[in-house]
């Protein structure tokens, strides 16, 4: 999912997503492909156009942190893509990790989100699979699975095959297409950190080839780090809710993290969110 040629695409996307008058250069002719040319985008970076094409193409590895720099600023990108283009121009060399030993949440994050009785909390690991939920978190977002499925690594949920694969899942999220292509976003990014990730891979592959859906937006190269933001549910048992989530990553390289809801106190999500966790008592 990584490496050159990875690279090259992300380049390939950020350049055409750019107008000249972006960058404040004159639009002369027509163009026959959208965005900036590579010459006017080498220009900016201050490299030759040579140089950048064979990164463009995959021809040239180990660039220097400078050049990466100021292609970045070239194209513009946030902070969430510029650590992507980090990751993809300068991939960790290790041996490739296979799903061999199950990943599981650590006992101090259980017992955290368990005294979480009021707040829907769910932990995934870096392939978005959930490794635990507290009682509300499993109500809100997985309430037609077994409860005890995340213990179990065959039948352990995922949020983004979910999202994609699954009609219930599907019907959760009021604004499904928002919530898609801030969880592709996501993966991406994951992709990028994680490239040795065997299991990883095989979840993109999987996705790729059963969901039109998820190819199409795969292949536009979004990128964003999602830590916090609003979802909006239409829930089979409640109804609409309009949740805040934010996510805390863990400082480790395990990937980490606990997602968590939150509702404006005294709004109608609020009694919702009540309503639920009546039903999960």
């Amino acid at each position: 999912m990584t490496g050159p040629t990875e690279l090259g695409e992300f380049l390939r996307i950020r350049r055409s997503g750019l107008q000249p008058e972006d960058v404040g250069l004159q639009n002369y002719g027509v163009r026959r492909v959208p965005g900036l040319r590579r010459e006017e985008l080498a220009m900016l970076a201050g490299v030759s156009i040579t140089y950048y094409t064979r990164l463009e193409q995959g021809l040239s590895s180990n660039a220097s942190e400078s050049v990466l720099e100021a292609i970045t600023r070239a194209l513009q990108l946030n902070e969430a893509e510029r650590s992507h283009l980090m990751d993809l121009a300068k991939p960790t060399r290790t041996k490739r990790r296979s799903g061999a030993k199950p990943d599981k949440a650590r006992p101090g994050t259980l017992r955290l989100i368990e005294s979480m009785s009021s707040m829907p909390a769910v932990v995934l690991g870096r392939r978005s699979e959930v490794l635990a939920w507290n009682s509300l978190g499993h109500k809100l977002v997985g309430s037609h699975l077994d409860f005890e499925s995340p213990h179990c690594p065959a039948d352990r949920p995922n949020m983004t095959r979910m999202l994609f694969l699954d009609a219930h899942t599907r019907e959760l999220y009021a604004s499904w297409c928002e919530e898609a292509t801030r969880a592709v976003s996501s993966l991406r990014l994951l992709a990028g950190r994680f490239d040795d990730d065997l299991d990883l891979i095989s979840l993109v592959g999987e996705l790729t080839v059963k969901s039109p859906e998820f190819a199409k937006l795969w292949a536009k190269h979004p990128v964003e780090n999602c830590m916090s933001g609003l979802k909006y549910f239409q829930h089979p048992s409640v109804g609409s809710m309009e949740l805040d989530f934010e996510v805390l990553t863990s400082p480790d390289e395990s990937g980490h993290r606990i997602l968590m809801y939150t509702a404006e106190p005294d709004s109608p999500s609020a009694a919702a969110l009540q309503l639920l966790q009546a039903t999960a008592a």
